[in-house]
């Protein structure tokens, strides 16, 4: 046991995780152990007669150690970097972990003592009294008040959606690799650029494919590369291949667990007196009911499907110029591109030579946050990763004192899961005296060795967004863990990340990143313009494509009786068409059968979040733009009001003091170009 690293704190600086010394045999044995140590902690707060926050919630923000050093650290593992073992281990563990949780929040005399404090709390300063508030609720979400006989329910449902997020990660992630498209002959790649030509034969050759090409699949619907393939029959296949995932009838096949998940979520709901998950998962989040949520997407469908249609109109005018056939999905980001370079002159992809990762990553990102934040970034290769790719930077802030540490795995491999992310390896606690440890992870080709990493504009939208979820880790400044950086409501934790792609181009930040990775040129002016000017353009296919996705999280968790579901792509073509977001070449972002937001992951009911929070996203991009922008003034006001404060206030709460008024949706209504004319 000596030997294993979770059981003690680490040495090194910042508590990151010793990852050299880390083997597969050592996360069981920790889980186990941690999970021991635990219960033993909370036994020993429950035999202290006398109740106050210290000895009890407190003493549970210190509890657990062991096991959220395994947390962190194997669960980062298990999306960044599985493998069979791994797969193995999560699927051991996970319902254990669940039984777990629930042996600690459906302890009717922990409850008690919580309940205690709850009533008694005048003593209390504003962060502890809102802790011991979150940990009320904490409980009596998770059944507290439940009769026993409930509650025993409860645990079993617990252990059993565990393991069946679990499964259906595990089959998704199999599914995808199998549906990747075995490309024979160069000549079919036309349209690529020689660095996508050269990552497609990379990608094939790791297989072991000799002169082949592959295109790997992603965890949306369509793939990257359709915006520049000309092969149309190519296109095609690709695009359904992404469709399929998850629905081969094949031992990938995610429909039976999904329906599993949905039922358990149902008859969940029930025992809390409820109708449906959708209602259970809403009453914890800013929205508070389906309802509210209905009433917000509602507002946004019809213009979105408009717009759609026309935009498909503009892409049909061009094709017919061409050819005779119809637009079809496949065909849509290929076409949009010529639409977009008719309408602007303007071609997204000749922009790819000014987006280069390193330039990126250190003159955009990290020097937007410098400008906002006084933060600095010094890479640090002497301190090891979790992956070879994984890269490791310690972060200052302006008067030279120490934030934390950064992690960037921009790459794509078999043994990541699909999307773009960020996870905490250590939160930040002044309880703890801990500094936050945060990482990216994305899954961006990687070229040939001696060749340079160049994005998309999508891609660098993407590295913005995901270092705002990072950014609100890093700046988090709260005493408890509970608390820490984006442990806020779910339905909040998109707006920081949000907020932070308006510097994408922001002139000064613009600048000072998109140049040409050969010519040193920086992206033309004109360029520049075109792309403020074509701002709203594709926005109907995009608000159209991510509501129906949206509206199928809510109706697979609004159902109250889940055995009149006999097929899940019924159900689905049924959720979509009554909410009149059916529109044939705009495929919803996801289908159910690789959801894996809401089926292997935390956002069930939730994926309405993306927009919810950019309603307070447009709303703040304006109160920038009013007070002057890139500024530290702006930067230390958005800082201190609302990013370090993690979620130790209610999160509408901090965005009044942040705003000084409630959000208006009008700024997200002009962003996607949805104003009613």
């Amino acid at each position: 046991m000596s030997a294993n690293p979770f059981l003690s704190k680490s040495t090194l600086e910042y508590e990151l995780p010793p990852f050299e010394l880390i083997m597969e045999s050592h996360y069981l044995e920790a889980f186990y152990a941690g999970m021991r140590e635990q219960l033993l902690e909370i036994e020993a707060i429950l035999a202290n007669t006398e109740v106050n926050f210290e000895n009890t919630v407190e003493a549970m923000e210190r509890s657990g150690a062991i096991l959220n050093r395994v947390l962190a650290v194997f669960y980062n593992k298990s999306s960044s970097d599985t493998n069979d073992a791994i797969d193995a281990i999560e699927a051991e563990i996970a319902p254990k972990l669940a039984a777990h949780s629930d042996a600690i929040r459906l302890n009717p005399k922990l409850f008690l003592r919580i309940k205690n404090l709850r009533e008694n709390s005048v003593d209390l300063n504003e962060e502890q009294a809102w802790l011991v508030e979150r940990y009320f609720r904490d409980f009596a979400h998770a059944g507290a008040e439940l009769s026993e006989a409930n509650r025993d329910r409860v645990k079993e449902i617990n252990e059993e959606l565990s393991s069946l997020q679990t499964q259906f990660s595990k089959k998704l992630l199999a599914d995808t690799n199998d549906l990747a498209v075995v490309v024979e002959n160069e000549s079919d790649l036309d349209g690529l650029t020689p660095n996508q030509i050269a990552a497609c034969r990379a990608a094939a050759e790791s297989r072991g494919l000799k002169d082949k090409w592959l295109i790997t699949m992603m965890n949306f619907t369509g793939h990257p590369l359709l915006s520049s393939l000309k092969n149309r029959a190519l296109r095609e296949k690709v695009m359904k291949n992404s469709l399929l995932k998850g629905d081969r009838k094949n031992e990938n096949d995610t429909k039976e667990v999904l329906l599993s998940t949905v039922k358990l979520k149902t008859e969940r709901a029930k025992l809390f007196g409820l109708k449906t998950h959708a209602e259970f998962v809403l009453q914890e989040q800013t929205a508070a009911n389906p309802a509210n949520v209905h009433s917000m997407l509602k507002k946004l469908a019809p213009a979105a499907v408009k717009n759609a249609q026309l935009e498909g109109r503009d892409i049909q005018e061009i094709i017919s110029r061409e050819a005779s056939f119809e637009l079809a999905s496949w065909d849509w980001d290929f076409y949009t591109e010529k639409v977009r370079a008719e309408k602007y002159s303007l071609d997204t992809s000749a922009m790819k030579p000014y987006f280069e990762l390193e330039s990126v990553l250190i003159n955009g990102v990290f020097f937007a946050a410098e400008k906002l934040y006084g933060l600095t970034f010094k890479e640090r290769p002497d301190l090891i990763a979790y992956h070879p790719e994984a890269r490791v930077f310690e972060v200052f802030n302006e008067d030279e004192s120490a934030v934390g540490l950064y992690i960037g795995d921009f790459y794509t491999r078999d043994s990541k899961r699909g999307g773009a992310w960020m996870n905490s390896l250590v939160r930040q606690s002044n309880l703890l005296n801990q500094k936050p440890v945060v990482m990216n992870n994305m899954n961006i080709s990687k070229p040939p060795i001696g060749e340079v990493t160049l994005l998309s504009y999508s891609e660098t939208t993407t590295l913005f967004h995901e270092f705002g979820h990072a950014i609100h880790g890093l700046l988090s400044n709260v005493t408890y863990p509970r608390v820490s950086g984006t442990a806020v409501q779910r339905d909040f934790v998109e707006f920081p990340s949000q907020v932070n792609e308006m510097w994408i181009l922001w002139p000064e930040v613009l600048d000072n990143y998109a140049i040409h990775y050969q010519t040193g040129e920086r992206l033309p002016q004109e360029w520049v313009e075109k792309l403020n000017e074509s701002s709203t353009f594709n926005e109907g296919h995009a608000t159209t494509s991510y509501l129906a996705a949206a509206i199928l999280d809510l109706a697979w968790h609004s159902l109250e009786d889940t055995s009149k579901v006999s097929s899940v792509t019924e159900f689905e073509a049924n959720a979509i068409n009554e909410y009149g977001l059916h529109y044939a070449p705009v495929p919803t972002r996801y289908r159910s059968t690789y959801f894996s937001h809401i089926f292997a992951g935390g956002y069930s009911a939730g994926y309405y979040g993306y927009i919810w929070s950019e309603v307070l996203d447009a709303d703040t991009v304006e109160w920038f733009k009013e007070n002057g922008g890139l500024t530290r003034k702006n930067g230390d006001h958005f800082r201190n009001s609302l990013m370090s404060r993690g979620g130790s206030v209610d999160s509408m709460q901090m965005f009044r003091n942040f705003r000084g008024r409630d959000a208006k949706i009008e700024p997200l209504l002009r962003r996607r170009g949805l104003m009613q004319q």
